[in-house]
């Protein structure tokens, strides 16, 4: 805990607040961070206590959001889906008087938003009239300044293709989804996206309210798709300069077949390895554009002489498949999808103790909102899962390897689901499609692509059948709407086994 003289109600700092800055990317894999792709970003970390082995809590961007900014799984929130369709949009809203990082510093800091909004509440806490925060929705307000510049959005329906999506578990439907097509966007970085969130961002920082200390959240769209770009990101990298990783447009022998009714492997197995070398060459041009709005707004914080007394922290909401494993985008649980990259650089007076380290236990996006309270002094809200990270960065470490749990339920309504235990190195993934279960076991430490499914090796079924039983636990103790069935190791292996186990 940072040094202290005076506390005020619930614990908070009163002599000294630092500034607080999330950064948060959108699908971006945290295997592409380099010196030579993400110089600014390395920089940044390289300051900062680096979790090497961070996951989301759900790999869709709203449940991932939702979890992120409450401290609480996604069965807890009450938001386990995108919330595009009006028949569902019960399950993508967090429920409502959930705290959240917003309203629980927004009484002592400055607090604003700009960028993506896709934080959503029942309460809808970016619509209210009296709310503190002042929130800068670039979604809604990028339409029009595009329009009064007379300037055209990146994508269109060349960035997008007919997929199926299965509804509510009962129903296919036909929906158009965006797909791994490239192309240069003429209109240049300032009518582009992110750099529409960039220069938000910047103005933010230079009209806050002095008598405070900040709390900006500044949610990027990059490196989602559509993966229109502009000069000179998209010209960039060169094909022959990347190579790609051994698992790209590889689907490996016992790889859940279930994805393939998933519009991740619908779209992704369209596509050749020699297909994801021209993709992944725009994707990186995409992450060096993030990379360089991240390096814009360091810059910022230095200029306003705030970045020494500022805790920033840089994350993503999920990753990205970009063709590992055959599959698009995110929506399972491999590790591509689902590890992120999550540093905290603290302010001058702690980076002596916290910067330049790292941990490699496995840590959830849930901790995040925890730790924050930890070490600014305010108080944890009652009901966070989430655990603060402080006493790793302090350099203590668990006697027991911590669970990690990862869910997803479908993209704009409930159809496919899919569970996930990540325990010290053994990872478990339950992919659950109508009436068939699927399931996966991977030893991360020595088959780090997860293109060896352990599951039907009989000197693997004892911590199979253990790491089934604390899965089966936790969504019982957070509420999960599904239930798993019992038996289900024995009744998959008779299953599956005839067809997989010599493979």
């Amino acid at each position: 805990m940072p040094r202290t003289s005076g506390e005020v109600g619930g614990g908070i700092r009163v002599n000294h607040r630092p500034h607080v800055v999330i950064i948060m990317a959108d699908q971006l894999r945290e295997d592409v961070l380099s010196p030579e792709i993400t110089p600014h970003i390395s920089r940044l970390f390289s300051e900062s206590f680096r979790f090497r082995r961070a996951y989301c809590a759900s790999p869709l961007c709203v449940p991932a959001r939702g979890s992120f900014f409450t401290g609480r799984y996604p069965n807890e929130t009450g938001c386990v889906i995108n919330p595009w369709t009006l028949a569902e949009k019960g399950h993508g809203l967090v429920a409502s008087g959930i705290p959240n990082l917003y309203q629980h510093l927004e009484e002592n800091w400055d607090s604003r938003h700009v960028g993506k909004q896709h934080f959503l509440t029942v309460d809808a806490i970016d619509r209210l009239a009296n709310s503190p925060t002042k929130w800068r929705n670039s979604e809604e307000e990028y339409g029009p300044f595009l329009r009064e510049h007379g300037r055209r959005a990146p994508g269109g329906e060349r960035f997008r293709g007919i997929v199926p999506e299965m509804a509510f578990g009962t129903t296919t439907r036909l929906k158009k989804y965006s797909i791994p097509a490239t192309g240069c966007y003429e209109e240049g970085i300032d009518y582009f996206f992110d750099g529409y969130i960039l220069n938000t961002a910047v103005e933010a920082i230079r009209d806050r309210d002095r008598s405070r200390p900040l709390l900006l959240n500044a949610m990027f769209l990059a490196p989602h798709p559509p993966l229109d770009i502009p000069e000179p990101w998209y010209s960039k990298f060169r094909r022959k300069e990347i190579v790609l990783p051994e698992n790209v447009g590889r689907w490996s022998a016992k790889q859940s077949p279930l994805q393939l009714y998933n519009l991740t492997g619908a779209i992704g197995s369209r596509y050749t390895r020699e297909d994801w070398g021209e993709i992944w060459k725009t994707y990186l041009g995409l992450v060096s554009l993030l990379d360089d709005c991240v390096g814009r707004l360091v810059e910022e914080l230095k200029r306003q002489a705030m970045y020494d007394d500022t805790l920033i922290v840089f994350t993503s909401d999920h990753g990205e498949m970009l063709g590992s494993h055959g599959l698009w985008q995110k929506m399972c649980m491999y590790e591509e999808a689902t590890r992120v990259p999550l540093g905290i650089k603290f302010p001058r007076e702690d980076r002596s103790r916290y910067g330049d380290r790292g941990s490699d236990e496995p840590v959830s996006a849930i901790d995040v909102f925890p730790t924050l309270c930890d070490y600014l002094g305010a108080p944890i809200p009652e009901g966070v899962s989430g655990k603060s990270l402080m006493p790793v960065v302090n350099g203590s470490s668990r006697s027991e390897p911590r669970n990690v749990y990862i869910q997803f339920d479908g993209n704009g309504a409930r159809g496919n689901f899919q569970r996930c235990l990540v325990q010290g190195c053994d990872k478990l993934i339950v992919d659950w499609f109508k009436d068939e279960i699927f399931l996966e076991l991977y030893d991360l430490s020595n088959d780090p692509m997860e293109q060896e499914n352990l599951i039907f090796e009989v000197g693997r079924r004892e911590l199979a059948a253990r790491l089934l039983v604390d899965l089966t636990a936790h969504m019982e103790r957070t509420g999960d709407l599904l239930r798993l069935p019992t038996n289900l190791y024995d009744s998959f292996i008779n299953q599956y086994g005839p067809f997989y186990s010599n493979k």
